[in-house]
């Protein structure tokens, strides 16, 4: 009997041990302590913004990109990018290999969100908007992924383990057609105004990007449909301009009244600072405090380039070919005539905090283009809004017709090269000439002209990573 009771006790305290010893977690964060509250629903959100907002994506992609342009030559470690009748180095590709695994965290963060969120007992109307924002951002990240990529895998759930890795590559007009639904629900369920939190999607964002989704699938009409949306929208204005700084109030502000949606960093990030960094010499007025790469310069030989008007303030924008040094001025080294002067970082505080992704005068040249492809010969708008957007560039008054508009009676193949043209001059360094390029089958003939180069088929996508592969 006393042995009995001996071991009886002995499984109490035992048991009792077992008690004392097991965590319950308080302060360690994991999926199972942490989708609670609002704030956590709001802290998911932000984290997907956030990698959205990172070097790989930004940075990284930029130079690529633009790399890749009739108006812009690489240097450096980039300048293999420059060779377009062979295929990605190693060092590039291990770039490109970065970009893919950074959307797919995007993406992942997304499917984190609109997992967990819906479970949240908080506000609805919150949860509603940051559930959008989820939508929106994963159909961001596949954007650029089924535009370079071509077939990638459709992940739309959140990967929990190993074995939901592995994913085949679905089809390009599916991976559309999931973006153009995540779009729409953004679009309906986005608020209207977002005040002053720029950094943030807002259904005139959805809008815009569903106008340039239908524009890469050719559906002309629902593109136009879009863009006329948000110009007669009343919530943006093109920003004045007489002189070429003017357009600092864009580039060089953390919002503006033609910004729908842009990425916002602090005054010590790094994550697109970098890319500002490649553009400039070292030491330079333009770049504060000195650390400049110039692994970024004009091409030279460029068509766009050299019959560029003078007189067009987006050229003195974009381009400067010296600089004023103490009061002394200093050209460009002769291998590199021409710098990029978009983006800078300099002491009188004209940085670049802010990063537009999304202007009211894409939602013109959008309708534009979409409006004179629709019709089959350019509309009256399509024309004029064409007109407004060049009238900005020269300084005039956007409304008054001058000396610089685009005549009436042009064919539909001559108004939309003039409206592609307008996009290069409007979008220089914001990730747009390249896609164009693609989307219009104008590389190869762009590139032998500009660069002497004969652009092969195994350059007009990014290659999959080998990792992705193997899963």
């Amino acid at each position: 009997m006393k042995k009995l009771v001996l071991f009886s006790l002995t499984i109490l305290l035992l048991n009792s041990c077992e008690d004392m010893l097991e965590e319950v977690p308080k302060s360690f964060l994991s999926p199972a302590n942490f989708y609670k509250t609002e704030a956590d629903a709001e802290g998911a959100i932000l984290s997907v913004y956030s990698i959205r907002a990172g070097y790989n994506v930004t940075a990284l992609q930029n130079m690529i990109e633009e790399i890749h342009n009739d108006y812009s030559i690489g240097r450096g470690s980039y300048t293999p990018i420059n060779n377009f009748d062979q295929p990605f180095e190693s060092v590039t590709m291990g770039r490109t290999n970065d970009m893919w695994a950074e959307y797919y965290n995007v993406i992942n963060r997304a499917n984190v969100v609109l997992s967990r969120v819906p479970d949240i007992t908080m506000n609805e109307a919150t949860k509603k908007k940051i559930l959008a924002e989820a939508y929106f951002l994963r159909a961001e990240a596949y954007i650029n992924l089924v535009r370079y990529w071509g077939a990638v895998p459709l992940r739309l759930t959140e990967t929990t383990d190993l074995n939901s890795v592995g994913a085949p590559r679905a089809a390009v007009s599916d991976v559309y057609t999931q973006v153009i639904n995540d779009l729409k629900i953004a679009e309906n369920d986005l608020p209207d105004n977002i005040g002053a939190k720029t950094g943030r999607a807002s259904k005139w964002a959805a809008k815009v990007r569903l106008a340039d989704v239908y524009l890469d699938l050719e559906d002309w009409a629902n593109a136009a449909t879009k863009a006329e949306e948000v110009i007669n929208s009343g919530r943006y204005t093109l920003v004045t301009v007489t002189k070429e700084s003017d357009f600092y109030k864009i580039f060089a502000t953390e919002t503006c009244s033609e910004d729908i949606f842009s990425w916002h960093y602090s005054s010590i990030s790094t994550g697109f600072q970098n890319f500002v960094q490649w553009l400039h010499y070292t030491d330079t007025p333009v770049y504060c405090p000195g650390t400049g790469w110039w692994c970024l310069y004009v091409n030279v030989n460029s068509s766009l380039v050299n019959n560029w008007d003078n007189n067009d303030l987006r050229r003195q924008f974009n381009i400067y070919s010296g600089y004023y040094k103490n009061g002394v001025w200093v050209n460009n080294p002769a291998t590199t005539p021409l710098l990029f002067k978009k983006y800078i970082k300099d002491a009188n505080a004209l940085c670049t905090y802010s990063v537009p992704v999304i202007r009211y005068a894409e939602a013109f040249l959008i309708y534009a283009e979409a409006a004179c492809m629709a019709n089959g010969s350019p509309t009256v708008s399509a024309l004029e809004r064409l007109n407004i957007i060049k009238r900005r560039g020269y300084g005039y008054n956007l409304t008054t017709p001058s000396g610089v508009d685009y005549p009436s009676g042009m064919s539909k193949e001559n108004f939309r090269s003039a409206v592609i043209k307008e996009r290069a001059y409007e979008f220089m360094l914001e990730r747009r000439r390249y896609w164009d390029l693609l989307r219009t089958n104008t590389i190869r003939q762009v590139t032998l002209e500009s660069k002497n180069i004969n652009y092969i088929d195994a350059r007009l996508l990014y290659p999959i990573p080998q990792s992705e592969l193997s899963n």
